[in-house]
């Protein structure tokens, strides 16, 4: 039986670029308001992310029904469509993510996990590539949208890091797969809005984002373990981000763009697990050892310790020579555990990699996708046209959330838990997440509201007359663009045709304004308040992402800075035989 949605006749709602005075440099100081309040209020105020992120939809709305004229009930209805894009796909995703990392911790697997990867070596250090950048990344391939950074979180807490710092690693690493995340979403999308062919951003994107991935690496050991961290394990940091980096080059220019993050991660993993049958750096780092800051290098006062089973193990200074004993790694658990262990992750990467093939992923569209008109909304731009965000697309079978509680199923069943146990655990889960759904729903209200009023519009225009400084504005329209709306996939939308717009007024290149939008545009993920939310809620630190923010948004800048020097060296004769 079809059900028939009626809707109340609306008013078309025409939107102005300059609506203030008439004067365009007004109008984008004005629509960049709330952001500035949102940033301002997590990083000087230490506000409650939940509590900034409503007072900056709050102005936004104010600003839009004043400023931009939108109708009251239309800036209502844009702040309930992007309320629910907040639920559904973004937090469909996050609540059963969480819900099988807590399915696992209820098991005795989770202990046999933390044994594992400490097995393969208990520096904390090497392990934060392995996980977050490598395992992350092969995450991120498959299913993006803050997945990554919730599994990557618990597993860095498994092996035995602090709460803290397994969040801020695992944002971190969460930067350079993401222009190739979710099976090259942001670069399917950035073609749907442009129009520029897909192989042509994807090189374009290939010769960006491997810089990024050669830095990272080194960053993490930095973050982990300060300057001792990266002078001893600088060497497989170095290979890490040179590997992923070059895979990342030869797959996105001469190999199928969707398979770029999948064939770096898995080429990352075995060169690093090759690396360290070979070497090993000259301390075992552990988790009291990184994170109280008063162990020093051999030799010192202060011993160097081991992640441990139920804390660390101290390392004692060898009498003899005075360097640092060696201790035997975590004796790896016997094959079956270590099966069990990992199944939830393995039965995770299964199942999105059936998805993927092509007669499965066809029939998954066709039923398990609805299109439609979002009530109360009749937006048209400043040519006309109707403005696309107030079409609803709904994935419920084939979305990633639907496929992350499949995964749950199964490994419940897996571990012979009951439904009654696996329903507590979901309430569990809800509960705990409660202030980050308010956060997300209210970001991407925000988002939407400053969208489909105009302010978003203007702000960008403003920002594309500044002819050949553009270069220098590209990376960061984009950068803010996925800080604002936590995807990469939504920044391309959002500012994909407004970069080629711009571009072609001012004699750059199309394509690699369009790819600077994606490829500088994940530097501003570790800051999206989404994102924040996700970690925070991943290692039980829920209401502290401003202080995850505070310490990520000079390393967010100073990448975003490196990359943009290379998009506007690209701009110029200097780089720009590397423009497909």
């Amino acid at each position: 039986m079809e059900t028939l949605i009626v809707q109340p006749v609306t008013e078309l709602f025409p939107q102005v670029t300059d609506p203030i005075f008439g004067n365009l440099v007004l109008s984008a100081v004005c629509a960049a308001l709330p952001l500035v309040l949102l940033f301002v209020l997590l990083g000087v105020f230490r506000v409650k992310a939940h509590k900034a992120a409503l007072a900056s939809l709050l102005l936004s709305i104010v600003l839009a029904v004043v400023g931009w004229q939108m109708p009251v009930g239309q800036a209502l209805s844009a702040a309930a469509a992007g309320a629910f894009y907040g639920l559904f796909p973004i937090l469909w995703i996050l609540v059963n993510a969480l819900w099988i990392y807590k399915l696992t911790v209820a098991t005795p697997w989770f202990e046999v996990l933390g044994r594992t990867i400490r097995s393969i070596t208990n520096d904390l250090r090497i392990l934060s590539i392995l996980i977050a950048f490598c395992f992350g990344a092969l995450l991120e391939s498959l299913a993006g949208f803050g997945a990554p950074v919730a599994i990557s979180a618990a597993m860095l807490m498994a092996a035995g890091m602090k709460p803290l710092k397994s969040a801020l690693v695992s944002l971190l690493a969460n930067t350079a797969p993401v222009a190739f995340g979710a099976m090259a979403a942001p670069i399917i999308a950035l073609n749907g809005v442009t129009g520029i062919p897909v192989q042509e951003l994807s090189q374009m994107a290939g010769r960006q984002t491997p810089f990024i991935a050669i830095l990272v690496p080194l960053i993490l050991v930095f973050m982990v373990d300060g300057k001792r961290g990266l002078r001893q394990t600088w060497p497989v940091a170095l290979v890490a981000g040179f590997v992923f980096g070059l895979s990342q080059f030869v797959t996105a220019n001469f190999f199928a763009v969707e398979l770029t993050d999948v064939v770096a991660a898995v080429a990352t993993v075995t060169a690093v697990l090759i690396m360290l049958k070979f070497w090993q750096p000259r301390e075992i780092i552990g988790v009291t050892d990184v994170d109280s800051g008063n162990a020093v290098s051999a030799g010192g006062d202060s011993a160097p310790v081991l992640a441990g089973r139920a804390g660390t193990v101290p390392v004692a200074p060898a009498p003899e020579t005075g360097t640092t004993a060696v201790l035997e790694k975590t004796t790896r658990p016997p094959a079956g555990q270590v099966f069990m262990s990992v199944a939830p992750y393995l039965i995770i990467m299964t199942i999105f990699s059936i998805a993927q093939i092509p007669a499965i992923k066809t029939w998954l569209s066709a039923i398990g996708s609805v299109t439609f008109p979002w009530p109360g909304l009749d937006v048209v731009n400043a040519a006309g046209d109707p403005v696309p965000a107030q079409t609803f697309k709904l994935d419920h079978i084939k979305a990633t959330g639907t496929l992350l509680m499949l995964s749950g199923i199964v490994t419940m069943a897996l571990y012979r838990m009951s439904i009654r146990q696996g329903l507590a655990t979901y309430w569990q889960t809800l509960v705990q997440l409660r202030w980050t759904i308010v956060t997300v729903t209210a970001v991407l209200s925000l988002s939407f509201v400053m969208n489909l009023s105009g302010q978003t519009n203007s702000l960008g225009v403003a920002l594309a007359t500044t002819g050949v400084f553009f270069a220098v504005l590209s990376p960061v329209i984009g950068w803010l663009g996925v800080a604002l709306t936590g995807s990469d996939t939504s920044s391309n939308s959002l500012f994909g045709q407004l970069q080629v717009s711009a571009a072609t007024e001012t004699g750059l290149s199309p394509t690699l304004m369009a790819a600077a939008n994606s490829s500088a545009g994940v530097l501003g993920k570790m800051l999206s308040v989404q994102n924040l939310a996700v970690a925070a809620a991943a290692v039980g630190m829920a209401g502290e992402e401003s202080t995850l923010f505070r310490k990520l948004i000079g390393w967010s800048l100073s990448l975003l800075l490196l990359i943009t020097v290379l998009i506007v060296l690209q701009s110029t004769p200097v780089l720009g035989w590397m423009v497909p």
